[in-house]
């Protein structure tokens, strides 16, 4: 899930060297924390959202296949 993100994230952004995925791991879920450079959050998060979302319902899909439940969080 991670490395989805991660991968997900570097495709969109300018600078992808500066995308950092940290994730705080519980026993049924998983929260993953996106960071990305400050000038690449509007192209990450897109309009009204929708980028952002996609990219949740995809880690959320990817979580639900091995039982758990995860939580992406953009950071700015």
């Amino acid at each position: 899930m991670k490395d989805l993100l991660e991968y997900l994230a570097k495709a969109l952004v300018d600078n992808p060297e500066s995308v950092e995925v940290t994730s705080v791991e519980g026993e049924k879920s998983i929260i993953l924390q996106l960071r990305v450079d400050p000038d690449d959050v509007g192209k990450v998060i897109g309009k009204k959202g929708r980028i952002a979302q996609a990219m949740r319902t995809l880690v959320k899909a990817s979580a639900t296949k091995e039982g758990r439940n995860a939580i992406v969080e953009i950071i700015d």
